[in-house]
């Protein structure tokens, strides 16, 4: 079972202007249980948070993500709102793992996604254990024709291609995905930037291969291979109707990401995210993007958080 709660408008707190100079001045907090958004407005950005660390628990991971959407959302708060009067920003609340049984948050994530797309919303999910991946794209799946390709592209140390033979987890979510596209007779459309060989055995590389997953490894996807990584990703993308983009923190060097699952300073730097981010927003193909893998009981100085909040700052303000 799952929990939904509508967001404490309390979380959201910083400096007073009286001018929604910063974003928890203009950030509204719904019920979307209760509440629809309403569809004179343009354009608007939907935070959904998945409070849930059971499938990176399952994972053999360090657990303290469950708290991952608070701590983004206490610091996006903060930052400077730049957005149009006319744009609204949104939090529709969190989903919580209450009892142990992921399966069930992914199923209700998937209809939170669909029906927030349906009100002409672009979600953003802020997580949570990397598992959120298989509940928001079925959400995306069940939103869209069944012609409309998806593609996924996933800023990631991991490929999370492993078997769900035993119960999903943080590491099974692409290869369920990978099932249900056969299943449904889907393509399987995945992008994987930031792989590092450090953090995927072997079998992992045989199945990303035989799935046909593109992959830029860590030690290409820096600064000095930009224009090769825009080539190759604007490839992609033109291949696909619609793009779901997913950044799993622990991709980022500890340098800029301690509070992860997973460190490594052997991670990407924010300066490719942010670029690669340009060319997908560029293309006007993004649907929904989710933030995974926060976790502030390992956080140095609430730099993660600061990190998280940014890029979504970012995103935002760029569309």
């Amino acid at each position: 079972m799952s929990q939904y709660r509508k967001t404490n408008t309390e979380v959201w707190s910083g400096r007073k202007s009286g001018q929604l100079l910063y974003l928890h001045e203009k950030v509204q907090c719904i019920n979307i249980e209760k509440e629809s958004i309403r569809k004179e407005i343009k354009k608007s950005f939907t935070l959904l948070g998945y409070a849930c660390d059971e499938g990176v628990q399952r994972n053999q991971g360090r657990i303290g993500a469950v708290d991952g959407p608070a701590a983004i959302r206490k610091s996006l708060a903060k930052l400077p709102n730049h957005l149009e009067n006319d744009t609204a920003l949104f939090d529709a609340g969190t989903l919580e793992c209450i009892d142990g049984k992921l399966e069930n948050i992914q199923t209700q994530l998937a209809e939170k996604v669909t029906q927030l797309l349906q009100q002409g919303t672009l979600p953003i999910l802020i997580g949570g254990g990397h598992d959120i991946a298989y509940g928001h794209y079925n959400g995306i799946k069940n939103y869209l024709e069944k012609e409309k390709t998806i593609g996924i592209i996933n800023f990631d140390a991991h490929f999370d291609l492993r078997s769900n033979e035993n119960g999903n987890n943080s590491g099974t979510p692409f290869f369920q995905i990978a099932e249900d596209c056969k299943k449904d007779n889907r393509p399987f459309k995945y992008l994987c930037l930031g792989i590092r060989q450090d953090a995927n055995d072997r079998s992992l590389f045989t199945t990303a291969s035989q799935l046909q997953v593109e992959v830029i490894k860590r030690n290409d996807f820096t600064m000095k291979n930009i224009l090769k990584v825009s080539s190759l990703l604007s490839k992609f993308i033109e291949k696909v109707d619609c793009v779901y983009v997913t950044i799993d923190l622990d991709g980022f060097s500890s340098a800029y990401a301690s509070g992860v699952s997973a460190p490594s300073p052997m991670g990407f730097t924010p300066e490719i995210v942010l670029e690669t981010l340009k060319v997908i927003l560029n293309s006007k193909k993004l649907i929904s993007l989710d933030i995974a893998e926060m976790n502030p009981k390992y956080d140095i100085d609430n730099q993660t958080a600061k990190l998280a909040s940014s890029l979504i700052h970012y995103i935002i303000h760029s569309i």
